[in-house]
């Protein structure tokens, strides 16, 4: 592919289509026009993603930091961590599947797939990405530099994954449930030394099943350009039993947090969170309709809400520990 544009974004992104998840009146329409495939390729027009994979961090970090000052302080951090990690993946997933992306109807109008940016471009663009997210790191202990450093494999591999599984929205739940881990040594592991593993590894599970409940949803958006595409995902391989697989998910999920958490706490008012997160997660399994690729899409972007209501509640009981 030659590093040229072959059109501007905004013919590829005003071109008629049945569904897309690229606004062609974003915010970002109002930026100059240079910028508009690097923000589209970074997913700054859609903040679901660092969403979702910011709020495992911002889950632990409450329950575990030693100060209301350094939990503050970690959440900031977490937060810009979030955007810079979320925004590297997603160039790192738009380089493996360029290809792919151009016979799938909601991605064919990205950067990579569509030519209005380059390969030597994007490429440039994510070590800018890395040196910024490394700036992030540093400002974190050792320990929790090296936990940050140790999920880079799955960053780079997930894309993989569906080449090779039906299951790849599981190893994206190893991915972005890596706050857990991260967000524990960063907040605790200096005063208090010892892992708390059974504590941890079930808040992680917990994790990793609740995001492979949302994004098996999310897939529900490309299962017919999938089938002709030849890429596997967890809707595809549920099948019928979509409804049932999510459930099972979610329940897990529910049922890993909660664990977790009275391990590591014991009764508070993150329970109270945890209830309402579980009243969403059924909300949505209820309103899930495999024929409705754009429900489909806004059911998984309130998953930001239901991981809202554990974050606020895990910051409510840190204030009245």
């Amino acid at each position: 592919m030659k590093d040229t544009a072959k059109s501007t974004p905004s013919e590829v992104n005003e071109a008629p289509r049945r569904h897309t998840d690229i606004n062609p009146r974003g915010w970002w329409r109002r930026l100059p026009r240079r910028l508009h495939p690097y923000i589209l390729l970074a997913r700054f027009d859609r903040p679901i993603g660092w969403w979702l994979l910011l709020l495992p961090g911002w889950w632990i970090i409450p329950a575990t930091a030693t100060g209301t000052g350094r939990m503050v302080e970690l959440m900031m951090l977490f937060l810009i961590g979030a955007v810079t990690t979320r925004a590297a993946g997603c160039v790192i997933n738009d380089l493996w599947d360029r290809r792919l992306d151009q016979s799938v109807e909601r991605t064919a109008g990205r950067p990579l797939a569509a030519g209005t940016i380059g390969i030597t471009a994007a490429v440039i663009f994510l070590g800018v990405l890395g040196l910024f997210g490394l700036m992030i790191l540093v400002r974190l202990p050792l320990a929790a530099i090296l936990t940050g450093i140790a999920a880079l494999p799955l960053v780079i591999l997930y894309p993989l994954a569906k080449r090779v599984t039906w299951w790849p929205q599981a190893v994206l739940g190893l991915t972005f449930s890596w706050g857990v881990p991260l967000g524990w040594a960063a907040a605790s592991l200096q005063s208090t030394p010892e892992w708390p593993l059974a504590a941890l590894l079930a808040i992680y599970a917990g994790s990793v099943a609740w995001v492979f409940g949302y994004d098996t949803i999310y897939a529900v958006q490309d299962m017919a350009d999938d089938r002709t595409a030849g890429v596997k995902s967890s809707a595809l391989g549920l099948g019928r039993h979509l409804k049932t697989g999510v459930s099972a998910a979610y329940l897990l999920a529910v049922l890993g947090l909660g664990s977790g958490f009275w391990l590591l706490l014991g009764p508070g008012p993150w329970l109270g969170g945890l209830v309402l997160m579980a009243l969403h997660l059924g909300w949505q399994v209820r309103h899930l309709n495999i024929d409705d690729p754009a429900g489909a899409l806004r059911l998984f972007q309130s998953n930001r809400d239901a991981g809202l209501m554990l974050t606020a509640a895990m910051v409510l009981t840190h204030l009245a520990g």
